[in-house]
């Protein structure tokens, strides 16, 4: 990040786009058909920044990132209690080992929460337009994932 302006939100659409043979969704059915017959859990880790946008935030302590990360392969989180997140439909605990708990929730983190709400609806807005052209041939199950825009 040092040297560069604001860093900007882009989206490699399925990552490796250019070597699919399936429509993305084909790719998305597989993965929740493998989760579902063998029982995996997945988890979405925040690396990247908290406590703010850019010039005000900062990222996210890998010592904190390797506790969740130990969390995880411990099965500490498995039977934690979690809150859900508006708008992207998360789930995060609401403690862990060794990390506070008031940077669990990526909102807690920001001392203007309005911002916070405005950038996370920003950001499910370009998820929202980044995704129309894999609309057509993806099933409700899919679609339904989408994120949900605060009102």
């Amino acid at each position: 990040e040092r040297g560069f302006p604001e860093p900007q939100a882009t989206f490699s659409a399925c990552f490796g786009a250019p070597f699919l043979v399936w429509h993305p969704s084909k790719y998305a059915e597989l993965l929740a058909e493998k989760v579902e017959k063998h029982g995996a859990h997945c988890w979405l880790v925040n690396t990247g920044w908290s406590g703010g946008s850019y010039g005000i935030g900062k990222r996210l302590s890998l010592k904190y990132t390797r506790a969740i990360i130990d969390a995880i392969h411990h099965g500490e989180l498995e039977n934690a209690e979690y809150e859900k997140l508006p708008v992207f439909n998360l789930e995060v605990p609401t403690s862990c080992s060794r990390v506070p708990t008031e940077i669990l929730n990526p909102r807690n983190t920001w001392d203007d929460k309005s911002a916070h709400d405005r950038q996370v609806n920003q950001l499910a807005q370009l998820f929202i337009d980044n995704f129309k052209m894999f609309e057509e041939g993806t099933n409700q199950a899919i679609l339904s994932a989408a994120p949900q825009l605060a009102k």
